[in-house]
């Protein structure tokens, strides 16, 4: 019964997400247009930083620029120490967006820029498990990429609900500027583990009827996740399964510069060159 209707749009366009908010004028946004595969953003680096990082960084300066209330950043585990060039265009977005939330601190009609942080979902697309389902559906084998390889996971249900109460949280929290709300994922779960319940749950032997077959890392990916950094000592939050994260703080006009340059870079097709300032601006 909700009044909605759908627009579309790219976020690395300028004067299209610009045009949009100023008609639209939305109260709270929730930015998760990402290339979120891995592997995919390893081959292309230059298409991960137009839609990862400058493309958040045009929706959140929409934000402000349209007097939003609240944009709710969805970021990932892979942004915590990253290995992968997805996670570093990612931990860029988080980065430009706390700060902003700390520029806009003590303006009468701010702009809070909110960032919620969590691992794999269940269910959602790129997940694991529909690939083992369908794996199953063929008669195997089950693929894991390495035998201690160990993932984060939650149901859409709890990513939904902690989400909203993270926004909640961070658009009345005062002097939590530049904070990351991070979702409290539980244990890692070993991916063998996950194959072989799904094999039995199924009602089949583990290698006797169904194989599991290790294929190796793909690019860029790590053998476990982190949701926190060393240098960002979490705090507890009124919410069970919401942490807050201490801000690495960054100078916005520092920072807009570097984005400047690699927006250009990418836009080029400069590959190298974007790799290596993202190192530079992720070390």
């Amino acid at each position: 019964d909700v009044d909605r209707h759908a627009v579309l749009a790219d976020v690395r366009d300028r004067g299209r997400i610009n045009g949009l908010f100023a008609a639209e004028a939305p109260e709270l946004v929730f930015h998760a247009a990402a290339l979120k595969h891995v592997p995919v953003v390893e081959s292309f680096p230059d298409e991960g930083v137009l839609t990862n990082a400058v493309g958040t960084r045009i929706v959140a300066d929409a934000c402000r620029a349209n007097d939003v209330q609240t944009l709710v950043q969805i970021s990932t585990d892979k942004a915590v120490n990253p290995s992968s060039l997805m996670g570093a265009t990612k931990r860029i977005a988080e980065t430009y967006c706390q700060a902003l939330d700390i520029t806009e601190r003590g303006k009468p009609a701010r702009t809070r820029f909110v960032t919620v942080r969590f691992g794999n979902v269940l269910g959602s697309t790129g997940s694991v498990v529909p690939l083992f389902q369908r794996q199953l559906a063929n008669g195997g084998p089950l693929t894991v990429t390495h035998p201690d390889m160990k993932r984060f996971f939650m149901t859409v249900r709890e990513a939904v609900e902690l989400v909203l109460e993270a926004s909640v949280l961070g658009s009345r929290d005062k002097g939590g500027e530049g904070k990351i709300y991070v979702l409290d994922m539980g244990e890692p779960v070993r991916i063998m583990d996950l194959a072989r319940q799904m094999i039995l749950l199924a009602g089949f032997e583990p290698e006797r009827d169904i194989r599991i077959e290790i294929t190796g890392p793909r690019p860029g990916e790590k053998l476990y996740e982190e949701v926190l950094h060393d240098s960002e000592p979490p705090q507890e939050t009124e919410y069970g399964g919401i942490l807050l994260a201490a801000p690495r703080i960054a100078d916005e006009a520092l920072l807009a510069r570097g984005l400047d340059e690699l927006e250009s870079l990418a836009r080029d097709g400069k590959i190298e060159e974007t790799v290596a300032l993202i190192r530079r601006l992720v070390p």
